[in-house]
């Protein structure tokens, strides 16, 4: 296995904090890494130094001979001057890139509808984002160095970038090293975690890198059983870590076909832990609290001046306790749904009916009402909402609350002006918590978070009894805190979604299919409004006996396949444990991993396909 670059005793200072001291990495063909850990322990930091956009302040980044890194930073680099296609391809002439599959597959799966004569200083952030992955993508790369790529992209985006990235790698030429804080694209795209931990601060004590073999599920799992044996005492953080892995082993099917190393040890974490969520007694609060009406969009329409109707005689109830998450492309009108929810913004006609004891809290994707109280610090900032609140049947002071959203003491007195985005969205969602609502719409809640953070998160979240509307791309996020989820498809229609977002993004492949292969602006006619479960364009419900039987008999045939191939999955996980353990045979091992990656590939297949038969049927 060819080493393609690392770092050998690298140093890095920030100021007067030493961030890393004698740190050694290496990066070899085939490695898919994702990197993770607290906002400010050095990721970023770290990416830019590999990629030589950082010079280090101690030891050296080595490329292999010839190697070709293609770096895209959070912030793009674009000159607002130059066309989208200049951006992109250069000043290369069409005929040399038009050509090629490849280029033609990052075209259409990124920047379908922008127009390659626009200026960059036209474009909204998220277009911009697009371009610069495109970029980078249609470049000849040897090493993907990606920070934060699923910033502004919807979830259709999200999972084309991880197909995308996955095909890219599976022959085992080139690495990939990514940050990101969206857990689905980890473990959907990587199969090894690296830990960034950060220094302390008080006595300047520099941070480190844990290595972990798999995607984000197997790090969860070997992370929790390392700190179990590490520290025992350290009972409020593994709390956490628990409830996170009885998700994952509840989790969708996919999920199970995940690596998963060391399970024996970590399923003693898990054996007894209850659900996430009890959902009978969360209902029977919820209903006390809030009665028998929440928020109802009745016979409601909506569009603005100059665009399409976003809602077009919509009638949608939501539910004492109910938890449903929204999803859409961008532009589909999500965010205007929560404010027609939310009263701000009201209907072209029809009308939303409010219970008499609705509470309605919402968190915008900005944060900037934190601005009128920046002088205050972080738990004052609390406090002026509620000194205490009752958390899991628990109650808990303004100081308590701060901690367990991840504020040291000493940054929980630290200036509200001071904070850092992601604290500055920490703070945001704790203000809103601690004024009790009962019913919660967050419109895209997981920017600038760490994962530890979004875990901590979503432990509060499964504890809060309210009605719960989420916007977000985050799948994972989704599928750990929503019950079920519904789309905005382009045809005025709310559509709900049995299958989940898998099933959103099969309705919006095929809507693309029906338009000739083009990007879809809504979808097929399909399409039918909230909750009537339609079969996806494209594919006809079974009708008659015969075709029942035969798609039953199909399903038979596809979960033996499956069950084989778990098998030989769970065989081959056993081995690259034991081939990385032993850190020995590494042609082996990429032979292995290479495999594993093809059996993860079938399964997915087989798995739609079985998905797809059951929603005939049903």
């Amino acid at each position: 296995m060819a080493h393609l670059l690392g770092a050998e005793a690298l140093d890095i200072v920030v100021g007067s904090r030493p961030l890393f001291r004698g740190l050694t990495l290496g990066l070899e063909d085939g490695a898919r890494v994702g990197v993770v850990g607290r906002n400010g322990a050095g990721k970023s930091t770290l990416l830019a130094a590999l990629a030589r956009r950082r010079r280090p302040d101690g030891g050296r980044v080595t490329w292999t001979t010839g190697v070709r890194v293609e770096f895209v930073a959070q912030g793009d680099e674009l000159d607002p001057a130059v066309t989208v296609r200049h951006a992109i391809h250069g000043d290369s002439p069409e005929f040399e890139w038009a050509t090629k599959a490849r280029v033609r597959d990052v075209h259409r799966g990124l920047i379908p509808e922008l127009d390659l004569e626009t200026r960059i200083g036209e474009l909204s952030g998220g277009q911009r984002r697009r371009v610069a992955l495109a970029a980078a993508l249609t470049s000849p790369y040897d090493v993907l160095v990606l920070d934060e790529p699923t910033n502004h992209l919807d979830v259709e985006a999200v999972a084309w970038l991880a197909g995308h990235l996955s095909s890219r790698y599976s022959s085992g030429k080139g690495a990939l090293l990514v940050v990101t804080h969206d857990r689905w694209f980890l473990d959907a795209v990587c199969t090894r975690m690296w830990e960034v931990i950060g220094g302390r601060r008080d006595d300047l004590t520099p941070g480190s890198v844990d290595t972990y073999e798999g995607g984000y599920a197997a790090w969860i799992l070997a992370r929790a059983e390392r700190e179990r044996l590490a520290t025992q005492g350290a009972q409020k953080r593994e709390n956490v870590l628990r409830k996170e892995l009885a998700w994952l082993r509840r989790g969708p099917p996919a999920r199970t076909s995940k690596p998963r190393f060391r399970i024996d040890a970590a399923e003693a974490l898990v054996a007894n832990e209850p659900p996430p969520r009890d959902e009978v007694s969360l209902t029977k609060l919820a209903t006390a609290r809030l009665g028998k009406d929440v928020l109802d969009l009745e016979n409601v329409s909506f569009a603005y001046a100059t665009g399409p109707k976003i809602l077009d005689g919509v009638t949608w109830r939501l539910a004492p306790g109910e938890r449903v998450g929204l999803v859409g492309v961008n532009g589909a009108g999500k965010s205007t749904v929560l404010r027609l929810l939310e009263g701000s913004l009201a209907p072209v006609s029809g009308r939303l009916k409010r219970g008499k004891t609705v509470v309605v809290a919402s968190l915008s994707q900005d944060a900037s009402e934190l601005d009128e109280i920046s002088r205050l610090r972080v738990v004052e900032a609390v406090a002026q909402v509620r000194e205490r609140v009752e958390v899991g049947g628990k109650e808990m002071t303004a100081s308590q609350l701060t901690e367990r959203l991840g504020f040291s003491h000493d940054r929980a007195w630290t200036p509200v002006g001071e904070l850092s985005g992601g604290e500055r969205r920490r703070l945001q969602l704790m203000r809103i918590l601690v004024g009790e609502p009962n019913v919660l719409l967050l419109d895209e809640p997981t920017n600038d978070l760490d994962t530890d953070t979004l875990a901590n998160i979503e432990d509060l979240l499964d504890a809060w009894p309210g009605t719960l509307v989420v916007v977000s791309h985050d799948r994972y996020l989704l599928e750990r805190v929503t019950d079920h989820q519904v789309a905005l498809l382009g045809d005025g229609q709310i559509r709900d979604l049995p299958g989940g977002v898998d099933e959103y993004l099969r309705l919006r492949a095929a809507a693309r299919e029906a338009d000739g292969g083009g990007e879809a602006g809504g979808a097929g006619s399909g399409a039918g409004g909230a909750g009537h479960g339609v079969a996806g364009p494209g594919r006809a419900a079974v009708t008659d006996a015969a075709q029942e039987r035969a798609a039953r008999k199909d399903m038979q045939r596809l979960e033996r396949q499956l069950e084989r191939l778990s098998a030989q999955t769970a065989k081959l996980e056993a081995e690259l444990a034991k081939l990385s353990a032993d850190g020995g045979d590494f042609q082996r091992l990429a032979a292995a991993a290479a495999e594993f990656a093809d059996l993860n590939a079938q399964y997915d297949e087989l798995e739609t396909r079985w998905l797809e038969l059951l929603e005939d049927l049903d």
